[in-house]
């Protein structure tokens, strides 16, 4: 006879934590599975070590999905101020760093402390590691074949994540899942990832690698072109930082990123401006305005002499070389990939999901939450809602069928 129970959890991360902690402590008995050996990998490397475990300006607008109004019920019933009072139960500090960035005082590894310590209260049986061998929906409902053995659950939630960052366990375990029993699938794709460009390409500007600098960017076309405000660095085979990292998640093969070096003003005026005051060389004059290194290189980018002097330089080469700082039009040729990207876009299709419990419309008993469904948030603490809005939305429903 299988051993059985309300719940059965795979994937020991952000949701799945926090689903099975709220589910437990709402009275359902839980099993919460995990291949991987340590618990919490993501949790534990986020925010170098400090965890951006929200952002206190959490907003449906800050979402990507095929499906965009679908995270609006979860995010609405469990909010960031939630999630900030269950770290003061536990006397955990926490600070904002940038633009409602929240991270913890003490280190990434207290939150997962916390959640394990949820999960303790709530009874939740953990197996880890345990490796899913087979699912199968049958007379006991959810059948689940592990190394440990057999096991069955009415409910079965799936927590397992995407794909990014493999080297701490990250596989495609969720979506196969899902298309096991009938769900679509939106295509996954790196997001919150650096960028690449051809080598020869970017030869003028490997030298850059390390330089950065607040710039205006954007990417994608249409209603889903979206722009950005805020660091950029140059690396050696192309560009991160958080304007990168942001509109990775909008840029699609083929299409051109547009960047503003100079955001909020108009280099072509500045620099006419100082033609008529300024005995500088161009080159220094224009350093004046940009770290050295970029005016440097985009001084002899645009083909003009460094070392001429400000009254010799001529209008429209200054109009020229403004309207390049201000309208840098580049196009990658890819990115870092899987193992460079914070978060998995696309994934289950959320029109096959109910918003309100992210139960399966197909296959009943079936959940999936986090970043195994197509809900992907912008860099700073917006996917960790997501995981805490989602697992506690799923939670609850889970209980009210005990």
């Amino acid at each position: 006879m299988l051993h059985s129970y309300d719940a059965i959890i795979l994937g020991a991360g952000a949701a799945g934590l926090h689903c099975a902690a709220m589910a437990g402590q709402m009275g359902a008995r839980v099993l919460l599975l995990d291949h991987a050996a340590k618990v919490a990998e993501k949790i534990r490397i986020s925010g170098g070590g400090r965890c951006n475990f929200t952002n206190r300006d959490t907003t449906p607008a800050q979402f990507l999905s095929d499906n965009p109004h679908f995270c609006r019920s979860a995010l609405a019933r469990y909010t960031p101020q939630d999630f900030i009072a269950l770290l003061q139960r536990h006397g955990i500090g926490f600070h904002e760093k940038h633009r409602g960035q929240l991270f913890c005082d003490q280190g990434s590894e207290r939150i997962i402390e916390m959640l394990l310590a949820e999960c303790e209260a709530g009874s939740v049986e953990r197996w880890q590691p345990c490796a899913v061998r087979a699912v199968r929906h049958g007379a006991a409902g959810y059948e689940v074949d592990t190394d440990r053995g057999s096991v069955s659950a009415p409910r079965l939630v799936v927590a397992t994540g995407g794909l990014s960052i493999p080297k701490i366990g990250a596989t495609d375990f969720g979506h196969r899942l899902a298309r096991q029993f009938g769900h679509r699938i939106v295509e996954p794709r790196p997001a919150l990832v650096p960028l690449t460009f051809p080598a020869q390409d970017w030869a003028p500007f490997a030298a850059l690698a390390g330089l950065s600098l607040e710039v205006l960017i954007d990417a994608g076309s249409g209603k889903k072109r979206t722009r950005f405000l805020e660091d950029l660095l140059f690396t050696h085979r192309g560009l991160s930082g958080p304007a990168v990292l942001q509109v990775s998640s909008y840029w699609r093969p083929g299409e051109p990123i547009t960047i503003d070096l100079a955001p909020g003003r108009d280099l072509a005026t500045e620099l006419k401006a100082a033609k008529a005051r300024s005995k500088r060389q161009l080159g220094n004059e224009l350093a004046a305005q940009l770290p050295q290194r970029l005016a440097d290189t985009w001084v002899q980018r645009q083909g003009l002499d460094a070392s001429l002097p400000m009254p010799q330089a001529r209008d429209r080469d200054l109009e020229a070389l403004g309207a390049s700082l201000g309208g840098w039009q580049l196009q990658p040729d890819g990115s870092e990939g899987w193992r460079k990207a914070e978060v998995t876009a696309g994934g289950v299709d959320t029109r096959e999901l109910n918003q309100q419990t992210m139960e399966s419309r197909l296959q009943p008993g079936l959940h999936f939450i986090g970043e195994v469904t197509d809900v992907t948030g912008w860099l700073g603490g917006y996917n960790f809602q997501w995981a805490w809005a989602s697992a506690a939305a799923c939670a609850t429903a889970l209980a009210a069928r005990t």
